[in-house]
């Protein structure tokens, strides 16, 4: 038996399964259609986290323009969110406000009393990892850029390991990375990052052969990291996006104890194979409930939407060993 290691969280968005699968889409799928904010056209990538005994979010809008900014959001139930019309504000040190050239796919992760908001950022035009700390979702500070460009998907572990935190990454390019490997970094102030090291390369099997990229903060447990990511196909007709899973080792990350050679979820539903990018399934949060074991997972479909799938820690845990490398 398998447990988690973190809060509970009796009011986590939930859904029995119907059938013997690893991961189920929730039935009412996607929870976040088109147009749910004023002169934006898709809401997708997004991040959603407990807060205040309800459910705080931060979100990837597409403007009418085609440049993508962050926007906030709340939910009582974790389904149904109430966002601001206007893109999220940070500011700087000084008290000046942060410029935004864009800023896609976000990740909130909560540890040591604030909350770290992590997204893709842009750099005179090159993509970045950026970070913004809060406390109360009210205001947002700007912390760092703690990588060079060209590099994406940030994801930041709940805890510090060893005296430090942890940063996830994939170096990139400046267009759409025909390759990727997931790696960490280091650091004790958030401002320098070091001791980069290789996580996870992507596979030999066809739903992961391109690129992978981290997905949702990990998860910790009694038996190491467990960590969503996605994996990427190139096929005649374009990247496939699927979802997999790893388990990486409590106390060093680099080792990875278990790694599923099936995906968790593949775009099925048309939600994830039509839409603006076509054929995408891309994990971005995860809640868990540390007593019952269940997880849900926000995940972007086919660029257009939010969809919520569901698991619970022991399933997941049998299928993930089971076909393991």
């Amino acid at each position: 038996m398998t447990r988690i290691i973190g809060a509970n969280l009796p009011n986590i968005p939930w859904e029995d399964p119907t059938d013997e699968s690893p991961v189920w889409r929730y039935s009412a799928n996607p929870i976040i259609k088109r147009r749910p904010i004023k002169n934006v056209t898709r809401v997708f990538n997004s991040a959603v986290v407990p807060f205040n005994g309800k459910f705080a979010g931060i979100f990837r809008g597409e403007t009418n323009n085609g440049i993508p900014y962050l926007f906030r959001g709340f939910s009582d139930d974790g389904i149904n969110f109430r966002f601001d019309e206007k893109p999220l504000k940070v500011y700087l040190e000084n008290g000046e406000e942060y410029e935004f050239q864009y800023a896609y796919d976000p990740r909130v992760v909560e540890t040591e009393g604030s909350f770290y908001v992590i997204w893709c950022d842009g750099l005179e035009g090159n993509p970045v990892i950026g970070i913004a700390r809060t406390t109360d979702f009210e205001r947002f500070e700007f912390v760092s850029h703690p990588l060079l460009p060209y590099v994406r998907n940030g994801v930041f572990f709940p805890k510090k390991i060893n005296g430090e935190y942890v940063l996830l990454s994939r170096p990139s390019d400046n267009g759409h990375t025909p390759f990727g490997d997931i790696y960490s970094s280091r650091s004790r102030d958030l401002i320098y990052w070091g001791k980069h090291s290789l996580i996870m390369k992507s596979g030999w099997e066809w739903w992961q052969t391109l690129k992978i990229g981290a997905g949702c903060a990990p998860i910790e447990t009694d038996e190491g990291w467990l960590l969503f990511y996605h994996g990427v196909s190139l096929t005649c007709n374009g990247y496939v996006y699927s979802m997999g899973a790893a388990i990486l080792d409590k106390d060093d990350i680099t080792k990875v104890k278990y790694r599923c050679g099936n995906f968790l979820l593949t775009p099925e539903e048309e939600y994830e194979t039509v839409g603006f990018v076509s054929n995408v399934v891309f994990p971005c949060a995860a809640l868990c409930d540390a007593e019952s074991g269940r997880i849900a997972v926000y995940y972007g479909g086919a660029d257009t939407v939010v969809g919520l799938a569901f698991t619970e820690i022991n399933r997941l845990m049998d299928y993930i060993k089971k076909y393991s490398r």
